[in-house]
């Protein structure tokens, strides 16, 4: 037996966001995100697919909650449609969205379920991206004047926010390398963008603190681990800058107030430089509550020239891979977060997102999503390592509790521990979803049952 036992004061939870399985695009109000434009336009997403419809959430989250409490989860991760609250970004309210989401926390509460809201979650007002989107500084004040809404109207209700999840997805991956919304290939404007997006992080917590909010708020980075192919010292700087546009580059500024030098150097090097104004990094580097951690992956790594923005050549060694061919790196993981703690202290930190894309369907009303699993018990396995070691983790949550609309991937692409049926919407849990369940309800696994 390999028991794997974990802090009785830690949380257990699931994840998901608003674009991915509300649905519901166009109704009681709600404005045009970047995503809805985004979705519909030819070319940008695989087989042509929505997120109109989605999972349907926004009438079955009901079902959906149900679901969840039979799981046993402490805490539901969720984001909140910024449009379908601000349907122009800024300016007049929609009540009917503030009352979905009203009903919606109630429900969660009525079911002993802890609200963890994600406040932005990709989907922008599509008008503020006509005005230069997050490239925009005006953006950022929109931004905390919709937290400050949002903090003011649930304030007793939601305990725990996170203001920007995955800020490089939303910078580099969004508007360098162009896979998501809005699809934009400008490094100047993405690396523009990575800092309004912290400034935005850190107006938000201003707010937070001003209006007194019961409760913490934090950020929701991505994370991955590149391992150096060998000790060569280009295959350790490469590695590090391949880590640092994820890592430093978001959580210097938040924890030192100062962005990392080497990252600095290099953009430069680029061409692209970084317009700062005077107060911004005291807006930026301001005390957190936690700080969310989304990891996925990792791989080894080594120096080749022009091979990236970074000249790092991402290296197959046998790695086993998930169906989204993304590389299974457990050890990674215990390594992100060591690293965090030694270079950033024993902040507390919440998994908020960790999970695989397998995908298998329904057999016979059951779906055996053993891989899944595996995958689970070794991801765990490496955070019980590191509570070992000393980080600070105060809980787990898994991405997906749902298969969902997979961003630039459709419906191809399932993470979800409930199976859903895109054409009917039938929810069907899986074997994964019994597993993480037991897990719970122990409060420990066996790694190798």
């Amino acid at each position: 037996m390999a028991i794997m036992e974990f802090p009785k004061d830690m949380k257990w939870g699931a994840a998901t966001a608003a674009y991915q399985i509300e649905g519901a695009a166009f109704k009681d109000g709600k404005g045009l995100s970047i995503w809805d434009t985004f979705s519909h336009t030819p070319g940008k997403v695989l087989n042509g697919d929505n997120g109109d419809v989605a999972i349907d959430s926004y009438h079955r989250y009901e079902e959906d909650i149900q679901l969840m409490k039979e799981l046993g989860i402490d805490t539901y991760r969720f984001s909140v449609s910024w449009p379908r609250i601000f349907p122009d970004g800024s300016g007049e309210i929609n009540q009917k969205g503030l009352e979905f989401y009203h009903n919606f926390v109630d429900a969660l509460l009525a079911n002993g379920i802890e609200p963890m809201c994600t406040l932005y979650h990709w989907d922008l007002p599509q008008t503020l991206q006509d005005t230069g989107g997050w490239g925009n500084r005006e953006t950022v004040d929109a931004f905390a004047d919709y937290a400050e809404l949002m903090f003011k109207e649930f304030n007793g209700k939601i305990k725990n926010w996170i203001t920007i999840n995955e800020p490089w997805c939303v910078s580099f991956l969004s508007n360098f390398i162009g896979i998501h919304a809005p699809g934009k290939q400008d490094l100047q404007l993405a690396t523009t963008i990575s800092h309004h997006l912290l400034l935005a992080h850190g107006k938000a917590v201003t707010r937070f603190r001003e209006s007194a909010i019961e409760g913490g708020i934090g950020y929701a980075p991505n994370v991955e681990w590149l391992e150096p192919f060998s000790n060569k010292q280009e295959d350790i700087d490469a590695c590090n800058r391949g880590m640092g546009f994820l890592m430093e580059w978001f959580f210097d500024p938040v924890f030192k107030g100062s962005y990392p030098k080497f990252m600095i150097d290099w953009f430069e090097k680029k061409g692209v430089t970084l317009q700062i104004e005077e107060g911004d990094m005291e807006i930026i580097n301001q005390p957190i509550d936690f700080l969310g951690i989304n990891y996925y992956t990792g791989s080894v790594g080594r120096y080749k020239k022009d091979e990236d923005l970074f000249d790092l050549e991402r290296i197959d060694i046998g790695f086993e891979k998930t169906d989204f061919d993304w590389f299974i790196y457990p050890e990674g993981f215990y390594r992100v977060l060591t690293k965090i703690k030694d270079q950033y202290g024993a902040v507390p930190i919440y998994i908020t997102e960790n999970g695989a894309c397998y995908n298998d369907e329904v057999e016979n009303g059951r779906v055996r999503d053993q891989r899944r699993i595996e995958y689970l018990k070794q991801h765990l396995t490496a955070l019980k390592r590191s509570i070992d070691y000393g980080v600070n983790i105060k809980g787990y949550l898994t991405w997906s509790l749902l298969d969902n609309f997979e961003w630039a991937e459709g419906y191809d692409k399932r993470f979800g521990i409930i199976h859903v049926d895109f054409n009917t919407l039938e929810r069907t849990k899986k074997d994964s979803y019994y597993w993480y369940k037991q897990t719970i309800s122990n409060g420990w696994f066996d790694m190798f049952y």
